[in-house]
């Protein structure tokens, strides 16, 4: 039986995903987490323990945790694992993307510069030290502006400001994060600084897909209804098709080829984000990984000899990898969507009520509450993940847009105001 090695952190929602779709395929899924290496299997997965930081340790560990049962391939969820996953692809002779490909996908700069030099549409840059005077550079910067760290993905960190004041407040909140346990436990040294962008107006895009040895296929434009201008960025809606012209759909398309192999990237899932405006498509990012979280139940694929018989992203993205011709596949003829349900505040969450009336919303397919009880809400832009996720499917890409939105109104959330411990 082929063996597909997950590379994942152990929360990932698309673990149980791509479980089912390696079922579906026949694969054995082999998953390896980041996880203490000391600890006799907690989560009871049989996972690899690896870390996604000192690369050449985790490629040698893993490799020697597979010696008996070699992979026939090695896919990656999120964006830790990638560079990890690019290494034991070469370090096995399996197809996957270059190393310093992946590590430029993960990195802002990197990216920007890459884009800049292939000729595409970029917005003004400089990187910074989160040690530099944030007055001096406030001063030296051209408004509106937008301010992130390097290497974390989600819009967490991302903050426009309008004015010298704006800046100087934006720029302690931004070290502040960055020096916080959980981002400085992944000894990144990108994350010592910042990238400040000038502001890219237009409207926003998501595209899914995959590079097959150099050539980019795509699976999905997601269009991005809710204006996307800051302060914070924060996304909820993803609907497909897109509703832009032949036209403009192209040049996304175009665009994000473009930036792929300016980065690179050679073979697997490929998520990007771009901007849409008068003066052309900004490339934002090109991740090699596909969309996160549970995003990816929006998406559903046909091929036209079997119409009825719809699979999920994980089962192309696994034949994919394991060296199967996926250009017959083509998303469903139904519109769907997504809703990344936002937090609206800080606090304990203590309950949810409503779920059962949004469920019932009709063109609805599920509502799926993430968050834990009695855990801390962080909005952005410090905080990492959703209350849920909102799903539905209909005939046009309207109706879905108004379902998700009547489903997430239903929704009252409990939350209580943080107890600060003296």
């Amino acid at each position: 039986m082929t063996r597909v090695l997950l590379l994942a952190t152990t929360t990932g929602y698309q673990i149980r995903s791509f479980g089912e779709a390696a079922r579906a395929v026949g694969a054995t899924l082999v998953l390896a987490t980041d996880r203490c290496d000391q600890l006799e299997d907690p989560w009871s997965d049989h996972a690899i323990p690896v870390r996604f930081v000192g690369e050449p340790h985790a490629v040698d560990a893993a490799i020697a945790a597979c010696v008996a049962q070699r992979p026939d391939a090695v896919l990656a969820v999120g964006d830790r694992p990638t560079l990890l996953a690019a290494h034991l692809n070469a370090a096995l002779g399996l197809p996957g993307n270059p190393p310093a490909a992946a590590d430029r996908s993960r990195n802002k700069l990197q990216a920007r510069e890459a884009f800049r030099l292939a000729g595409l549409p970029t917005p003004e840059f400089q990187a910074v030290s989160l040690l530099d005077d944030p007055g001096a550079l406030a001063a030296g910067t051209t408004y509106p502006a937008v301010l992130k760290p390097l290497a974390l993905s989600g819009s967490r960190g991302v903050i426009r400001v309008n004015d010298p004041r704006e800046f100087g407040a934006a720029f302690e909140r931004l070290r502040t994060l960055m020096m916080s346990t959980d981002i400085r436990v992944e000894r990144d040294a990108a994350h010592d600084a910042a990238l400040i962008e000038s502001f890219i107006g237009g409207e926003e895009y998501a595209v899914e897909g995959v590079m097959t040895r150099g050539a980019f296929q795509l699976f999905a434009i997601f269009d991005k209804p809710d204006p996307l201008d800051g302060p914070f960025f924060e996304e909820s809606i993803y609907l497909t098709p897109s509703r832009q012209g032949a036209a403009v759909q192209q040049a996304i398309v175009d665009a994000v080829s473009r930036a792929a192999l300016a980065l690179g990237l050679h073979h697997g899932p490929i998520h990007a984000e771009c901007r849409v405006n008068p003066a052309g498509v900004y490339v934002l990012e090109v991740a090699a990984r596909p969309i996160g979280g549970l995003c990816s139940k929006a998406l559903r694929f046909e091929q036209a000899s079997a119409p009825d018989d719809a699979v999920s992203l994980e089962e192309v993205l696994l034949r994919h990898a394991l060296g199967e011709d996926v250009r017959a596949y083509r998303r469903e003829s139904q519109a769907s969507g997504v809703m990344m349900i936002p937090i609206p505040q800080r606090g304990i969450l203590r309950g949810v009520d409503g779920i059962d009336a949004a469920r019932s919303v009709a063109n609805v397919d599920e509502v799926r509450i993430t968050a834990k009880l009695d855990t801390v809400l962080v909005p952005l832009p410090e905080g990492r993940s959703y209350l849920g996720f909102i799903f539905a499917h209909a005939a046009d890409v309207a109706v879905v847009d108004q379902a998700l939105r009547e489903a997430h109104a239903r929704l009252r959330f409990v939350i209580d105001r943080e107890v600060p411990v003296v």
